[in-house]
């Protein structure tokens, strides 16, 4: 039985920063700061949550289904480290907003930045079983990083994951009609340990050790592959795959991973690593410089980016690469043909990150010193809607879902 992705779309949200205007601000080290590979990232205002990023980048999918089509939606996955709740699954809000069938397996997977890739597995195992014939699975990644200053004793503390942490949300139908990607099946490697290299040890509280976590990094990229290598036979790095999508902290990671398994594998010189990383990896940063750091949905920003800049119109194989602190990893593969990149494409996604707005670093800044940020845990609260008059007054299409206000804990959304 074919599986794999029949729908795909990223979102980017309502607001953004150039991350060079912020890098200029706080007077960041140049050459390292272009070693990013960064233009963007998209910002969170106080009325997003995970759950308006996550809607809202499922709601062109759903909507594009017939009655039919969306009754076989039987499962409904949430993929992220920015939950909302200890118990509560943002999947409850999509099942609520997205007008989802009751019969839906709704439920929520947490592991750092690889969750969107067990969450996609997950699905694509029940859709192979067969346990319930045509049923579609519905799995949503979605993160956002906030900072604020208030919470700092100094910003030089954020260094240069402040400008490469963004917020951003991929949905992907799964089923047995993989018209984007399609999976090989069985063709995948694991590589995982125990490391503290990122955590988040309090609701609100993020920390880590950079180098470590770059460490940690390069050692499951270069044992995940070896594992797939192992499962499948013939596989080879640099021929197997005409694209490869990588979890993308930021561009300059990705290429270091890169550049050790080319050295590795074929002790390739700097020139040809380069001209390689050119053609096979350069398209998966299409968005993830524009949006940053998306956690969880990375890997998938980073396919979607893929397809969107090259526009395959015969099939090809791409080999994907994905990480989550802790740490477990992932290299799996499938194929993109010429259906997979007229549907994506109609999700305008460049367009629509094209509308974002921009926020100046005086806006920015209101944003991380002012007391809007809705925190965890939060029972009551009223959404500011004038925060960012400009940001509000970009949308009213009605096909937008913001957070209007919590009560009791209940969190209430409304479409602007």
């Amino acid at each position: 039985m074919a599986a794999g992705i029949e729908a795909m779309n990223v979102y980017g949200g309502m607001a953004y920063l150039d991350v060079r205007e912020l890098c200029d601000h706080r007077g960041l080290d140049l050459p390292r700061f272009e070693n990013l590979l960064i233009q963007e990232k998209s910002v969170a205002l106080p009325y997003e949550d995970p759950v308006t990023f996550a809607v809202n980048a499922a709601r062109p999918i759903v909507e594009g289904l017939s009655a039919e089509e969306r009754s076989q939606i039987e499962m409904v996955i949430t993929c992220t480290e920015s939950g909302i709740d200890f118990g509560k699954s943002i999947s409850t809000y999509l099942l609520k907003y997205l007008d989802l069938p009751s019969n839906c397996r709704l439920f929520e997977l947490k592991q750092a930045c690889y969750s969107g890739t067990a969450g996609l597995q997950m699905a694509l195992n029940f859709v192979m079983s067969g346990t319930s014939p045509g049923a579609k699975a519905l799995v949503v990644a979605t993160d956002i990083s906030r900072f604020a200053l208030a919470d700092s004793k100094a910003v030089q503390e954020w260094a240069y994951s402040e400008p490469s942490s963004g917020a951003g949300a991929v949905a992907m139908l799964v089923s047995d009609t993989p018209h984007v990607f399609q999976i090989d099946q069985g063709a995948y490697g694991n590589h995982a340990f125990e490391v503290m290299d990122t955590c988040r040890p309090g609701p609100d509280t993020e920390a880590g050790d950079a180098d470590l976590s770059l460490m940690a990094y390069l050692d499951c990229c270069s044992g995940a592959f070896g594992d797939y290598a192992r499962r499948v036979e013939g596989a080879d790095f640099q021929t197997t795959f005409d694209q490869l999508c990588f979890h993308t902290p930021f561009g300059g990671m990705v290429k270091g991973a890169h550049r050790q398994l080319m050295r590795k594998l074929y002790k390739a010189k700097p020139d040809a690593i380069s001209a390689d990383f050119e053609k096979r990896l350069t398209p998966s940063l299409a968005y993830g410089k524009r949006v940053g750091n998306t956690a969880g949905a990375s890997v998938f920003v980073a396919l979607a980016g893929t397809i969107d800049a090259i526009k395959p119109d015969a099939p090809i194989r791409l080999g994907l690469f994905s990480y989550g602190s802790g740490c477990c990893s992932e290299f799996f593969s499938g194929v993109v043909g010429a259906e997979g990149t007229r549907r994506l494409g109609a999700m305008e996604i460049s367009r629509k990150l094209d509308e974002r707005y921009q926020l100046s670093i005086e806006e920015y800044e209101k944003l991380l010193t002012g007391s809007s940020t809705v925190r965890f845990g939060t029972k009551d609260c009223e959404l500011d809607r004038d925060i960012i008059p400009g940001a509000w007054s970009s949308s009213g299409k009605g096909d937008t879902l913001v957070l209007d206000r919590i009560d009791g804990y209940h969190r209430n959304y409304i479409w602007i």
